[in-house]
């Protein structure tokens, strides 16, 4: 009989676990033909079908349910024993998966993930950004970054960087032609770019001043769900937008983008990379959170005066 490979019997456990192909295909980072063909080599192999198929679902038939129950603390097993076998690598390599908000991943991609690369040629990183807090374990994850007020609190954290804020910024000539709004309630006679959360919900810009909060609900021509894009509109003179203030830092020193209200923009929490207790951490994983923490206290060093 054929060998089974460790990724086809991998393929099987993510689908059984999660009940959807496509959801199972986006966890283990392949496409969902790929996931299916996995999947139905093994069947072919074992001369079985392992799952009932419908257009809406998945389910293990009875046959899977006991393949699924023998072979999941085995293939377990063997996935320690290789991180047992990796943790002992002189030089970094493989894979490491990270999960992360979209604005925290353009937050430390040009400082962290690229020199890290540049350092370690060898270790491959897989960057998944959501919009939505993630099970890191479940997902099959190495780390997380998130708002370090949202990082779960059985995880391991690091924290990367010292606070942060939203800025609303538009361009020169945006704001000769419309005014500069002085309070949050002034952009009613603003427009704005709205921002579509993952849930479907627009978000309400938050201010905060003097111990004193109101989110705004904006109006405005467009409805996006993309920051960068809602960056394009503002530099376009399209409208104000509401955007981390390190995704437009270049913009603002360049004359580009000029920031309001901002005796109403508060701070907020400091990101944080997370990860759970590993036993046998791998060299690619000791080496990122080591290159991570050295790095960050770096940026949080006072700099010499140069008066």
């Amino acid at each position: 009989m054929a060998q089974s490979s460790l990724t086809e019997l991998d393929a099987v456990l993510m689908v059984a676990r999660r009940g959807k192909f496509r959801t199972a295909a986006l966890e283990l980072g392949v496409s969902t033909t790929a996931l299916s063909n996995a999947v139905g080599k093994l069947e072919r192999t074992l001369g079985i079908r392992l799952f009932n198929r419908t257009t809406r679902s998945v389910s293990l038939t009875e046959a899977g349910q006991k393949f699924v129950a023998q072979i999941a603390p085995a293939v377990q097993d063997i996935h320690e024993a290789m991180e047992i076998a990796r943790s002992q690598q002189a030089t970094p390599s493989g894979t490491l998966r990270i999960n992360a908000f979209p604005t925290a991943a353009r937050e430390i991609f040009s400082w962290l993930i690229l020199p890290f690369l540049r350092v370690h040629p060898r270790v491959h990183i897989d960057i998944v950004t959501e919009g939505r807090l993630v099970d890191i374990v479940a997902g099959g994850f190495d780390l997380g970054v998130r708002s370090s007020d949202l990082v779960p609190v059985d995880m391991i954290a690091l924290p990367l960087g010292g606070a942060r804020r939203n800025v609303v910024v538009g361009t020169p000539s945006y704001l000769k032609a419309h005014g500069t709004p002085m309070i949050p309630q002034d952009l009613a006679g603003h427009s704005c770019l709205r921002v579509r959360l993952p849930d479907g919900a627009i978000y309400r810009w938050p201010f905060e001043k003097d111990g004193q909060s109101v989110h705004i609900d904006v109006e405005g021509a467009l409805t996006l769900d993309e920051a960068s894009l809602a960056r394009t509109a503002a530099l376009a003179s399209a409208g104000l937008t509401l955007a981390m203030e390190s995704d437009v830092r270049d913009d603002i020193e360049a004359g580009r983008l000029v920031p309001v209200l901002e005796d109403w923009t508060p701070t907020l929490p400091p990101l944080s990379l997370y990860y759970p207790s590993r036993r046998n951490p791998t060299a690619a994983f000791k080496a990122f959170t080591t290159f991570a923490r050295r790095h960050s206290e770096a940026r949080d060093a006072p700099r010499p005066s140069t008066g």
